[in-house]
């Protein structure tokens, strides 16, 4: 590895250090449907989100919960203490394509119809509370 990479990948390491995140990776359900579950929650506080997952109807949103309680375990992991009540924040979560998985399915008169099994990748960030955030 050449002293450049070698460098800018020690520098993303260490910018990693400072942030709480949890990956989910190849999920068989489609961007779209994930991206209504995931906007329900983003920006809000880890204990009202954890509830509204709870509570939501969407097959998606176990899912989430998941990956939100596995963000919090990795913050407390790494600050070697618990959580307290209104300190977390989900402060970024996006939702990316991930394969496709392609098939055909039968069609009349000798065609066939192409069905694409989408599947996608969910990154969770959770973030503290400043005290100036609090203000504001």
């Amino acid at each position: 590895m050449g002293a450049r990479k070698r460098i800018s990948a020690e520098a993303r390491k260490e910018a990693q250090k400072n942030m709480y995140f949890a990956k989910l990776r190849n999920v068989p359900t489609s961007p779209r449907k994930m991206r209504l579950v995931v906007d329900m929650i983003r920006g809000m506080e880890v204990s009202r989100a954890l509830g509204v997952l709870k509570f939501s109807n969407k097959e998606a949103a176990a899912r989430v919960e998941k990956l939100l309680r596995s963000a919090i375990a990795n913050w407390e992991q790494k600050n070697e203490r618990k959580a307290g009540e209104g300190e977390l924040f989900v402060s970024s979560i996006t939702v990316d394509n991930a394969t496709t998985l392609k098939r055909m399915r039968p069609a009349p008169q000798g065609r066939g119809y192409r069905i694409r099994k989408r599947s996608n990748h969910v990154t969770l960030f959770v973030d503290t509370r400043s005290i100036n955030d609090s203000q504001n």
